[in-house]
């Protein structure tokens, strides 16, 4: 039976997709990196900026140069994130929702602890999740399942019992891994990408969402 349910927080929670696009297309022309390709900051969705910076440059990146790289990407982030974010339509009233049915609810998230509660304390949605697993809450990024594993055992519910809801293929196959159901949102890839990430369906947006029409007995 699905009783609980975990969301990743951007492009899911938080309409965000905006300020990392910004973010790493400014980090790239800092490195006087070409990023005229069409989107090339599609290869990071999902993943931590310290396993997103080799991929992004399409090179090998020394830890310590990553780590370096990903601090100064999360500060343009946080500069671009000042100027106001928006939450996914419909969300709050579903997660609003999913508190009256106490439906158990936790955030899996690549991002940083500070960030999450910042982001979400702003958005009104801080105060109905228990359970945060962020970057530093495990060893490994999406696509492995590791933050989702601990999302499932801070809520005391079993992998089977989880339903994830994800906007990028790597969260998605995470999800999947973990042995749970998953939902793209598509605010960062097409429903026919998620679901060929091993989504079961996709939705645009929380709007007119009802925890029944998903729940399974």
């Amino acid at each position: 039976m699905t009783r609980a349910c975990i969301f990743d927080m951007d492009g899911v929670l938080i309409d965000s997709g905006a300020h990392h696009r910004n973010a790493w297309s400014a980090l790239l022309a800092e490195l006087g990196v070409d990023a005229s390709e069409p989107e090339p900051w599609r290869v990071t969705i999902g993943r931590p900026a310290e396993e997103a910076v080799p991929l992004l440059l399409g090179r090998r990146v020394e830890p310590a140069e990553a780590r370096r790289l990903a601090l100064r990407k999360r500060e343009l982030y946080a500069s671009f994130a000042r100027r106001g974010v928006l939450s996914v339509p419909g969300v709050l009233p579903f997660v609003e929702a999913l508190h009256r049915l106490a439906v158990p609810r936790a955030v899996g998230t690549s991002a940083t602890r500070a960030d999450v509660e910042d982001l979400l304390g702003r958005l009104g949605l801080r105060r109905h999740f228990d359970v945060i697993v962020t970057a530093e809450d495990v060893r490994l990024g999406k696509p492995d399942p590791e933050v989702y594993l601990e999302s499932a055992r801070r809520l005391g519910a079993s992998p089977a019992a989880c339903l994830v809801f994800e906007d990028s293929l790597v969260g998605v196959q995470a999800a999947r891994r973990a042995g749970m159901r998953a939902i793209g949102v598509t605010t960062a890839h097409t429903a026919d990408e998620l679901r060929g990430a091993g989504a079961e369906s996709a939705i645009a947006d929380f709007e007119g969402l009802a925890w029944d029409s998903i729940a399974r007995p």
